[in-house]
């Protein structure tokens, strides 16, 4: 999430209350998680465990609950709760929508038609000749290319299923970010696409999604991706161009599929995938599945 002007460190000290290690003139602008964080942006880090990776990223803000030796260039945040200060900072800085209260900054491009029962949020782009059938929800920041079509009751731009377990309840990680829908992509009925936790969900140009598919917060869909129904797509997962994927599919988060990929369905994917063709719970290479299927019946 990009602030709209830039910030200093002096200012989200006193924004948060945390701490700051560094100078208050550090200029800062925006927050990011760690695997699209960029140089000037924030990111969160609550475990020791994940230090390291924290301060070693593209961050240049690093908000943590304990001091620490900090890299050169970099600055600290010291809060006693950093998740529930990234939440604070980025809905400080950036409106989110209700959907009951009148609607501003909603563009559409020439030759579009949106049925009446659609739902939308605030700074929307919808770019030319697009259809949005009934009772679709689209969210605050979307951006919609040209020439898509999205079907019934399909949501744009939901909450990220992101949260942490406090004091023996659930605690979200408040979503931010947007929803990308690049040119010539074609959405089915009941399709569920989370917004990003503070950058963007991406649904690459030409890509076509069949009906009840869920893709998670920041996840980013390759050009020309075939999903087929009732395939399930975690957060933060990388699908290259030219992949596809069959009904029912199911894809841990952060995994990266490679361009050409073909998964075929009930494939569940737990960890990265060259290209080639897959099947089975835990996603193995075709011809390897057969080979075993062939030798476990002669035994």
């Amino acid at each position: 999430m990009t602030f709209n002007k830039p910030q200093t460190l002096g200012d989200i000290a006193q924004l948060t209350g945390a701490t700051m290690v560094g100078d208050a003139d550090f200029a800062v602008y925006g927050t990011n998680e760690i695997h699209r964080v960029k140089n000037g942006e924030i990111v969160f880090v609550n475990h020791p465990k994940y230090y390291d990776a924290a301060l070693n990223s593209p961050a240049t803000v690093i908000l943590i609950d304990k001091e620490v030796d900090c890299p050169a260039g970099k600055v600290l945040l010291i809060s006693d709760d950093p998740f529930r200060d990234f939440n604070l900072i980025n809905t400080h800085f950036t409106k989110i929508s209700n959907f009951q209260e009148e609607l501003h900054d909603i563009e559409v491009g020439e030759g579009s038609r949106i049925h009446p029962s659609a739902v939308l949020g605030n700074e929307i782009r919808i770019g030319k000749n697009c259809i949005i059938y009934p009772n679709v929800v689209i969210g605050d920041r979307t951006v919609i290319g040209d020439n898509v079509i999205i079907q019934a009751n399909t949501v744009l731009g939901g909450d990220a299923f992101y949260y942490r377990k406090l004091n023996s309840n659930y605690d979200r990680l408040i979503s931010v970010g947007n929803v990308v829908i690049e040119d010539r992509v074609e959405i089915g009925n009941n399709c569920s696409i989370d917004r990003g936790v503070t950058d963007s969900t991406i649904i690459g140009e030409g890509s076509m999604l069949d009906n009840q598919i869920q893709i998670g917060h920041d996840t980013v869909i390759g050009k020309r991706v075939l999903i087929a129904s009732q395939t399930g797509i975690a957060g933060c997962c990388i699908i290259e161009d030219d992949v596809t994927v069959w009904g029912q599919v199911g894809m841990a988060s952060g995994v990266r599929v490679a361009s050409g990929t073909v998964l075929l369905a009930k494939s569940g994917v737990n960890r990265d995938l060259p290209k080639g063709t897959y099947f089975g719970p835990l996603a193995e290479e075709f011809r390897q599945y057969l080979r075993k299927e062939v030798k476990i019946k002669n035994l």
